[in-house]
Formats: structure tokens, C-alpha cells, sequence
């Protein structure tokens, strides 16, 4: 069996997605809102399936708001920024400014936390959430990126805000095929501390039974320049400028026949500071920001150090029945770097030394998957399925290797079934069940006294809390015209608070996690309505949301430390999405989003206080256009406007500002090249996380000033 002729469904599987700078200049102004879908049905094929959801289904049919952004919109915005917290603002509607830190705390999806997967493997980490999740694969590595918006439990733990599934790619097509590219980056007065480059490879092939893929990166970044050409602060907990990071993956598929294949996937990342620059605090209330200098900090440099493998098996007709089955494990290690003035300890001469933490995770799950279509008359599709975890968390102290959050062993078991039945040719209805079984086991231990890391504070009994849910969704689609769909959904979500957090927190004597309340679960509900248009060229997509939590949590600082707050929280919003395809040269899309979000801070039980921006992003425009000149010739440019945002708190309150980016890309007789500009007008401007979130002088961060980044690409 030859790999040309493989099935048609794992065609569309593989159909590789030719870079940017590759294609044809008149296919380069369709990039931003081409998705894999519009080529398979150009091509005569099937529609993209989503593999985020666990029924498989199709782009544009699904009860709720869902976001394909493919390989052409990566490398348009990697051609700009590699920070991928700014990729995935820039597409992914209601999604958060970048705080352009390697901690994500605070870029929120829909106000409430997104789970991160690479290939359905969760990356976040909801027991001790250290903000590090969306720095666990480089972005050179990933195909296409999934979105499914608003709560979600269909893949478990941690979706109270949605799905951000990262595809990683696959071989492009029969024989052997490589890829180089490099890239340097710099600010816009060439400051050699300023430089960075990266460097990524890729070599891939298919035979007659096998697929592989082996990937590798390496990204030196420089330090940052704000707009007034003076560094960018550091941040304490770490830092994505002057660092390196690297990533290597492995794939290989083997097909037993035409409708059975087993895959398996490696991928270790790393990111690490390199400590060159201390911190220089800044004066919040002058508007003097946070800056950095030369310098040896304290402590060991911040990191992430991530192993994601999985082992996964397809049988497409299994008695009648797709059958999926996935074994995975996540070995994830982020550590912080030393916070001025928290973590003191004595060393044997009594000079009073700062500790620094380390989040240490060990994830291991399996999902079983089993769908049956064609039932009732080819109307009815079934899918059922079996989630099984176990995570085990802890926080370390560094230097004095001692506990600041024990060892926490979740075990969660699931069961669930998803019905979608077509009513008729235009009405779809859909709705499921799923029913979670989760235990906490948490050992006696002791905390720690904050002003002496060396001795304990209190004594908490341990326990083993239990719980079980039932969450359920439903929706609709119903196909109007050729060119009008609407569609309304609800679904509910399923997390836990921040355990960790809860834990290193309690200061109380004689206390017991069995009695500890606010370790119940977190349980979002969803209700979503919606319309797609789409007119040939043009096309729309409208949705409203409403988010609510009867007992959600809700992060405010405590003497500089961040406790969890167990509310009643309600969020609700609207994002618009238009695009148009003016010519096969030009192409137009426009974003627009608004949420705003209320908790009930005093327990009167009405939600009456604002949230800020540790949780809600600030209202959104965003513009785009991109154009192809001539046959080699292509050119984006797109412009980013945050609105002022005033909350309960004057502190609080966001001055917005606008930002515009551009790039272009040109064709050469051998491989290709772009020039990307990050804020082109070289703004000086403070970054939404620093006015809106936290009240800090050490955290009052400028956002990074014009960039310049030259690339080149070659695939043979």
C-alpha cells in the first residue's frame, strides 16, 4: 500500500498546510482566514474535523463558537512575534493582552482559565497553577491550533474558560521531505544585549506503513526595549527575554491497514533564564515603570522543563464503531526565580538569604473514545468514552528543600455520552452527559513560617475529600439559508481551585483538609448563542455568552501573596468576527470583543463587584490586511486597539492604547524571507496585565517597543 493512497479521512488528517511565505502571493492575502475546511472542500474532501471534541466534529457545525487558526496565520504572526502568549491574542478572540512574560498569569480566555493540550494531552496544571502552560511547545512544532470557546468538561479537568488544543505536525506527503529556517531578532537602535535568533529544523516522511517526524528548535532570546529604549523590567517569577529554550520532538505512526494505526509522540521542551539582569523597581504612583540592569540575581535562573509523551491507537471500523484510545504522561517542572524580600532564611554566618520555588507535576492518564454514526437512518451519532487521571503536585523550596505546598495526589475517573442527532437536513440537535468521580489525597503536613522558611507554622491533618458531578450540554444548529447558520449551546465546565494555593495558605491551628470547603470543585455553566454568515468573499460570525459559577475563585493579593477568594462569579460578553476577500490579491478582517464580569466579594449572594484584569480582558478591536503584490511579493499589516476599562478599584483602571504590526514576505529562487515589525510605531505604552491587574512596584512592566525580525525559510 503506497502513502498516496491511503484513505481519503486520513488524508485530510495529514493535508499539510504550505507556509506563508510559500505560497503563491495570490493564495498569501487569503492566509488569515483560509482554514483547512475551505481547502478540503476545495479539493473535493471532507470538512476539517476538530479533534479537540471528542465526537469529531466538523468545522462549522458546531453548537458553540469554535477557532481554527492554521499553519498560514502561525507563520504570518511568527513572522512578527514569537511570543506565542501575543500569537494566540492576536487570533483567538476574548483572549487576553500578552503580559509578554513567561508567566501567563492573568491572559484569561472568555475571563476564566483555558486548558492547554499538545495532541488532547492537558498541559495546564489546575492544582498549582504556576501560569507557565502555554510555554510547553514551540510554536514551529504545531500544524493548527483548536479553539473551543466557553466551558467545556469534554476533555476533563480545567476547561472553565475553553479549549486551546495545539495540533503538532505531521509528515507532508509520500518520500522524505526537511525544513530550515532561522531567524534574528532585534530592537529598533540594534542594541547587541537585544539580539536573538532562532534556529528550527524538521525532517519527515512517509512509506508504505509508517509516518515519522523528528523536530528540533533552538531560540536564544536578547533583553526587551520598551518604547522609550530603556529595558524591560524582569519579572521575579521568571522571564521569556534573555533566555534560551529549546525543543526537541519525535513522531512515528505505523498503519496496520487501511483503518488502523498506532502513533506515539515524544516532545521535551525547555526554557531557562540565563541571569544576566536584576530588576529595578519601579514608582507605580509617579509612572515611573519597572526596569532592569546588569546584574548577578539571587538564587538559580526561572524555568520550564516539560516531557509530554503519549501512545495512541485508531481503528475506524471497529465492529461498526471509530474506536480511540490515548495513554499519555506530562513530567512538568516550572521554577521561579527569588522574589525580593519573600522566602527568607539563615545561613550558618545569620546573613538572611531569600529562598525561590519549584513546581513539580507528574500527570498520568488514558482516554478511551468510541463513536457510531449512521444510526436511525443514517441521523443519529453516538459517542461514548471512559477519562481516567492521576496527578500528583507539589511545591518545593529551592535552596532549604523544604515542602511549601505537600504532595497532592488528585485521581479523577469519567464517563461520558454525546448524542447528535439531525433532526432534519437543516436542524441538528446536540446534547451529552458526563459523570466525574474525583478524590484529593493530601498527607498530614505543616506550613511553613513566611518570616523563617526553616520552621513550620502550623499543623494540618490530611484527607482524602471526594467528589462527584454531573455535567451536562446541549445545543443546536440550525442551517437557515445557504448562507446563514445559527447555533446556541450550554455546557458546563469542571475544575478545582488553585489546591496548592488553599494549602501553603492555611495559618490557622487544628484544621483538616476533610473540612476544608474551599477545595470543592469549581463548576462553570456556559450559555452561548450564535450566527455564521458566509457570502462566497465575506463572511461573519456573531456570539453572545454568559459564564457563571455559583462558587467559583477569584485571585486577589494579600500582602504581596495571592490568595483564592470562593465566590459567586458571573461573566458574560460578545465577540464579532468578520472577514472579506476584496480580490484574490486583498483580504480584510475585522475582531471586535466585549466581556465584563461581576463577584460577590461582600456574600450577600448578588454579584456587584467588578472584576479587574487579573481576570477580564479590556474590549478589543483588531484589524487585519493582508495583500499579495505580485507572484512573490506579499505584505500584512494589522493593528490592535485596547479600550480604557474602569473598575470598582481607581488603582485598577486601564488607559488603553493601540498597537500595529507589519510584515513582509518575499519569494527567493531558493527559499523565502519575510521581515516582520512588532509595534511599528514604537509605542510607549504599559501592558494591560500592569495597570489592570496588580498594584506593584516591581510589576509595573512597559510592553516591548518596535521589534524587527528577519527570517528565512527553505523546505526540500
Amino acid at each position: 500500500m503506497q502513502a498516496f493512497q491511503r484513505p481519503r479521512h486520513r488524508q485530510l488528517s495529514l493535508l499539510p498546510l504550505v507556509l506563508v511565505s510559500a505560497l503563491p502571493a495570490t493564495a498569501l492575502a487569503q492566509a488569515s482566514t483560509s482554514t483547512e475546511s475551505q481547502d478540503a472542500n476545495d479539493q473535493g474532501l471532507d470538512p476539517l474535523v476538530i479533534t479537540a471534541t471528542r465526537n469529531r466534529s466538523s468545522e462549522g457545525e458546531t453548537p458553540q463558537r469554535v477557532t481554527v487558526i492554521n499553519r498560514e496565520q502561525i507563520e504570518q504572526q511568527l513572522a512578527i512575534t514569537q511570543d506565542p502568549g501575543q500569537v494566540l491574542s492576536n487570533l483567538i478572540p476574548s483572549y487576553s493582552p500578552s503580559r509578554q512574560k513567561l508567566s501567563s498569569a492573568g491572559e484569561t480566555f472568555r475571563g476564566r482559565s483555558p486548558l492547554f493540550m499538545i495532541d488532547g494531552v492537558p498541559q495546564s496544571n489546575p492544582l498549582r497553577n504556576g501560569s507557565r502552560a502555554s510555554y510547553t511547545i514551540d510554536l514551529s512544532m504545531v500544524e493548527r491550533i483548536e479553539v473551543i470557546h466557553g466551558a467545556s468538561a469534554e476533555q476533563g479537568l480545567g476547561a472553565t474558560g475553553g479549549i486551546i488544543n495545539y495540533v503538532t505536525k505531521r509528515p507532508e506527503g509520500a518520500g522524505v521531505s526537511q525544513h530550515v529556517g532561522a531567524s534574528l531578532t532585534s530592537d529598533d537602535d540594534f542594541e547587541s544585549e537585544g539580539f536573538g535568533h532562532k534556529l528550527d529544523y524538521r525532517l519527515s516522511g512517509q512509506t508504505s506503513d509508517w509516518d515519522y517526524m523528528f523536530a528540533a528548535s533552538r531560540h536564544k532570546r536578547g533583553v526587551f526595549y520598551d518604547g522609550n529604549d530603556d529595558e524591560v523590567g524582569i519579572a521575579y517569577p521568571g522571564e521569556s527575554q534573555n533566555s534560551e529554550s529549546y525543543d526537541l520532538m519525535a513522531k512515528a505512526a505505523y498503519w496496520i491497514d487501511d483503518n488502523q494505526n498506532v502513533e506515539v509522540l515524544i516532545n521535551r521542551f525547555e526554557l531557562e533564564g540565563e541571569g544576566d539582569y536584576v530588576p529595578v523597581a519601579g514608582d507605580r504612583d509617579a509612572g515611573v515603570a519597572t526596569t532592569a540592569r546588569k546584574g548577578d540575581p539571587d538564587g538559580d535562573p526561572g524555568y520550564n522543563k516539560v516531557t509530554t509523551a503519549q501512545l495512541s491507537y485508531e481503528n475506524r471500523d471497529w465492529l461498526g464503531n471509530e474506536l480511540n484510545a490515548q495513554l499519555y504522561t506530562q513530567r512538568f517542572r516550572a521554577q521561579f526565580g527569588v522574589s525580593s524580600g519573600s522566602f527568607p532564611y539563615p545561613d550558618d554566618a545569620g546573613n538572611i538569604l531569600y529562598d525561590q520555588t519549584r513546581n513539580e507535576s507528574d500527570k498520568l492518564g488514558a482516554k478511551f473514545t468510541l463513536s457510531r454514526d449512521e444510526l436511525l437512518d443514517d441521523r443519529l451519532k453516538l459517542t461514548t468514552g471512559i477519562d481516567l487521571l492521576q496527578d500528583d503536585t507539589r511545591q518545593m523550596l529551592v535552596q532549604t528543600d523544604r515542602t511549601y505546598v505537600p504532595e497532592t495526589r488528585f485521581r479523577n475517573a469519567a464517563m461520558f455520552l454525546q448524542g447528535d442527532y439531525s433532526l432534519t437536513d437543516a436542524l441538528s440537535l446536540h446534547a451529552g452527559v458526563r459523570q466525574e468521580y474525583a478524590e484529593l489525597e493530601v498527607d498530614d503536613f505543616s506550613t511553613i513560617d513566611r518570616s523563617n522558611v526553616t520552621q513550620d507554622n502550623v499543623s494540618v491533618e490530611g484527607g482524602k475529600p471526594d467528589f462527584n458531578e454531573t455535567l451536562y450540554n446541549a445545543g443546536i444548529v440550525y442551517q437557515a439559508t445557504d448562507w446563514a447558520q445559527v447555533y446556541a449551546n450550554y455546557s458546563e465546565g469542571f475544575g478545582m481551585p488553585d489546591v496548592g494555593r488553599v494549602l501553603r495558605g492555611l495559618d490557622t491551628p487544628g484544621q483538616g483538609v476533610d473540612s476544608l470547603l474551599t477545595l470543592q470543585p469549581l463548576v462553570t455553566k456556559n450559555r452561548e448563542i450564535g450566527m455564521r454568515f458566509d457570502w462566497d468573499r465575506y463572511g461573519l460570525e456573531l456570539s453572545y455568552y454568559e459564564s457563571d459559577s455559583d462558587y467559583g475563585d477569584r485571585l486577589s493579593e494579600e500582602n504581596g501573596t495571592w490568595v483564592v477568594n470562593r465566590e459567586k462569579t458571573a461573566i458574560q460578553g460578545y465577540e464579532i468576527t468578520g472577514d472579506a476577500q476584496v480580490n484574490d490579491a486583498h483580504n480584510l478582517r475585522l475582531t471586535y470583543t466585549h466581556a465584563e464580569g461581576k463577584s460577590d466579594q461582600d456574600g450577600d449572594g448578588s454579584v456587584d463587584t467588578k472584576l479587574t484584569g487579573i481576570n477580564i480582558a479590556p474590549d478589543t478591536l483588531k484589524l487585519a490586511w493582508s495583500a499579495a503584490w505580485n507572484e512573490k511579493l506579499s505584505s500584512h499589516l494589522q493593528y490592535s486597539r485596547y479600550f480604557d476599562r474602569s473598575v470598582d478599584d481607581p488603582e485598577l483602571e486601564f488607559d488603553g492604547y493601540g498597537l500595529i504590526d507589519a510584515s513582509l514576505a518575499y519569494s527567493l529562487p531558493v527559499g523565502r524571507t519575510s521581515l516582520g515589525v512588532e509595534n511599528l510605531t514604537d509605542e510607549d505604552y504599559f501592558t494591560y496585565y500592569s495597570q489592570a491587574a496588580r498594584v506593584s512596584d516591581e510589576y509595573y512592566f512597559k510592553g516591548r517597543g518596535r521589534t524587527f525580525t528577519l527570517s528565512y525559510q527553505l523546505d526540500f
